[in-house]
């Protein structure tokens, strides 16, 4: 019988690669999301309506079913005329900040409760929680309570066929009763999504197509 014989370098090696082999099949890497924010809050909000653009990401763990989320958003109102009408020339009045975070929320395979759109989007999920951070130019927002108290639906969605992208569209929305409500109205927020990474096809196998 032979023996081959292994370098200590080779032994390192092949005990570095079963150590990654066994991590990864512990610990998968989260599915990556990132997009943008472009929306207006109603003009029946106070100061409104407010101009809304910014990014986003998700991280979803698809052991556990869960989502982290995280927005950042800038906002700024118009100025008025001397009727007081809005006049979309003069923005930037009242510019601030927001960051929005959800933390360790139950992803559910569907859209169903979700906003629609006109041409229709298909497949998708979605996570409903209460914020975990709700700032205004860095602290506590003025309307949030402390701790945050407002409850955030967030739905993805998208295309369907070959040609399709198959997450495009994303909405941020305040349910009832929500604090946030009274600055971002309770309208949903659109964005859209730009980037995932290569585990997407997890998530298309788990969403579901009317």
């Amino acid at each position: 019988m032979k023996y081959v014989k292994f370098s200590a370098a080779a032994w390192l090696s092949c005990l570095a690669l079963g150590l990654s082999l066994r991590v990864e099949a512990q610990s998968p890497i989260p599915v990556q999301f990132g997009g943008l924010i472009n929306d207006y809050s109603p003009s029946t909000v106070k100061g409104g309506p407010w101009e809304m653009h910014g990014q986003w990401t998700m991280s979803i763990d698809e052991r556990a079913g869960t989502a982290d989320f995280s927005a950042d958003m800038t906002m700024s109102g118009y100025g008025k005329t001397s009727t007081g009408a809005v006049d979309p020339t003069q923005g930037g009045v009242s510019a601030h900040t927001h960051h929005i975070k959800l933390t360790n929320e139950a992803v559910t395979w569907n859209t169903a409760g979700c906003p629609s759109f006109s041409p229709s989007t298909y497949g998708g999920f979605q996570f409903t929680g209460t914020v975990s951070l709700l700032t205004g130019n860095g602290s506590n927002a003025a309307f949030e309570t402390s701790p945050p108290s407002s409850v955030l639906q967030v739905c993805v969605s998208g295309g369907e066929g070959n040609d399709s992208v198959p997450f495009s569209n994303i909405t941020l929305t305040f349910q009832e009763g929500s604090p946030a409500i009274v600055h971002f109205g309770p309208q949903p927020i659109h964005g859209v999504v730009r980037t995932w990474n290569e585990r997407w096809e997890f998530l298309q196998l788990m969403s579901t197509h009317p």
